[in-house]
């Protein structure tokens, strides 16, 4: 329907899909056909200027999934993306933290851990430490350069599809990178506890979601009202025997593990026994003669039959 100003009245018209339409219709990317990248947002992520040549331009992905939170810094080339270096949630079981792995504060410890192994790959990591123990007061931290030395590690958020709510998990990964030393430009007004009232952030309100105090806090809630539901919703948590006490004690101890020994252990590839082929071998002129041989006299006696 479209509005005839002249007889102030809708008028209903029908969309002509003709031939001029689809000669000239372009089919869209496969991935924005199948929802899975926004290449708006994309360019912008990925465009370098041309005067600073074949430097790559770094961005910070963050993905959230139903189970875990992954965290990669990518570059991005002609014949493809590079990923620099990647951490996973899953990850966090070697330092201390076996459930909870898609929570606010296992966003922050993956986001510190991509960090510090980054930093590590590119020897950073002793010049930008970051922030660490009673530093970390749940304040904005932003990376300031040496004189002396190289300038920081820079990259750029990558959210993807996610919407970027204040006080959303994506932004706990963000600041968890940020206080592990890498610089991401970003504002405090998308972390947990700002105010946009009072234009000002709840830094305790951070610090407790990066120990897990809001956890805690819900574990002791949910146990008084709703004991059932509490054995059901923390079952992994009964499981590994972890209280609502343990929380803030598991937190701190697995981030100065992360600091300690940030590297990806490498596993050994072992070879196989036997060598596996999947293509069937070529056979020379003599297998074919013999085969072609035995086909012809398993047909003359079949006949004969």
């Amino acid at each position: 329907f479209f509005y005839s100003p002249t007889y102030h009245i809708m008028v209903a018209a029908t969309v002509q899909k003709n031939k001029a339409y689809y000669s000239r219709y372009q089919v869209k990317f496969r991935r924005r056909r199948e929802g899975k990248t926004d290449y708006r947002a994309r360019l912008r992520l990925t465009l370098q200027d041309k005067n600073k040549f074949n430097t790559p331009k770094y961005r910070l992905c963050v993905r959230v999934s139903n189970r875990f939170v992954r965290c990669q810094v990518i570059y991005a080339t002609i014949k493809g993306d590079v990923v620099v270096s990647s951490a996973g949630s899953w990850e966090l079981e070697k330092y201390g933290i076996k459930v909870g792995l898609k929570n606010w504060a296992a966003c922050y410890a993956t986001g510190l851990l991509c960090a510090r192994r980054t930093l590590k790959k590119f020897n950073l990591d002793e010049t930008y430490e970051g922030i660490e123990g009673d530093d970390v007061t749940g304040e904005d931290y932003n990376v300031e350069a040496v004189d002396d030395g190289p300038r920081p590690f820079t990259c750029y958020l990558d959210i993807g599809l996610k919407k970027n709510n204040t006080g959303a998990r994506i932004f706990g990964a963000l600041k968890g990178a940020c206080d592990g030393g890498l610089n991401v430009p970003h504002n405090e007004k998308r972390f947990i506890g700002y105010d946009k009232d009072e234009k000002s952030l709840d830094a305790e309100m951070v610090a407790g979601y990066i120990k897990g105090s809001n956890i805690s806090e819900y574990m002791e809630m949910l146990e008084e009202e709703e004991p059932e539901k509490f054995q059901k919703h923390f079952s992994k948590f009964h499981e590994e025997e972890i209280t609502a006490e343990d929380l803030e004690d598991m937190y701190t101890e697995a981030h100065e593990k992360i600091r300690e020994e940030p590297e990806l252990e490498k596993k050994a590839r072992s070879k196989p026994s036997k060598p596996q082929t999947w293509k069937t071998p070529k056979l020379s002129y003599e297998q074919k003669k013999a085969n072609l041989k035995a086909k012809l006299l398993a047909l003359k006696e079949a006949g004969e039959d």
